[in-house]
């Protein structure tokens, strides 16, 4: 039987590595409402869905932050409620000796793109359990997302700098 060691070679130290850790995912609100039950349950129409998704980011240390997924899945029928769902899917995630640059992309994308399965999941479970034929949220380009608060933050930075400084997003904390 052979031995095996978690030394590392000479030189080399460990607690300097980068890393990414997920350490949990988790449900932080979920809503469901129907306000114009049980009248608008009797008209048979197609209903209109309209869905919102953004990213919330919350810094709780140095290397520790929390990403929300914040969505909100509106069906409607001749201009009515038919139902509401609100959730938001949460992820702690855990960066350490990543440089600031790399972390706002992955705050931004990765994070993102991990918690989403999550909440389409969600979404559609909650929408079944409601009566409704489940509702399963089409893929987001997250990177395509990210670029475009990029370009957002730029525009709103460039009236009010003379300087020809790259402006770079900073994602909500």
């Amino acid at each position: 039987m052979t031995e095996q060691t978690t030394s590392t070679p000479d030189g080399v130290d460990n607690s300097k590595q980068p890393g990414f850790r997920i350490q949990r995912i988790y449900l932080k609100d979920l809503s469901l409402e129907q306000p114009n039950a049980p009248q608008i349950l009797l008209v048979a129409a197609e209903p209109q869905v309209e869905v919102d998704v953004d990213v919330a980011v919350n810094r709780l240390s140095d290397e520790i932050f929390e990403v929300a997924l914040v969505s909100t899945v509106t069906a409607k029928v001749e201009g009515k409620v038919l139902f509401l769902v609100e959730a938001k899917q949460a992820g702690i995630f855990e960066f350490n000796h990543i440089p600031p640059e790399q972390i706002d992309p992955m705050l931004g994308i990765a994070c993102p793109t991990i918690l989403y399965p999550y909440l389409r999941s969600n979404i559609a479970d909650t929408i079944s359990r409601a009566g409704f034929q489940p509702i399963h949220l089409n893929e987001i380009n997250f990177h395509g997302m990210y670029e475009h608060r990029i370009m957002q933050a730029a525009q709103a930075a460039a009236p009010e700098s003379d300087s020809a400084d790259e402006s770079k997003i900073i994602l909500p904390h």
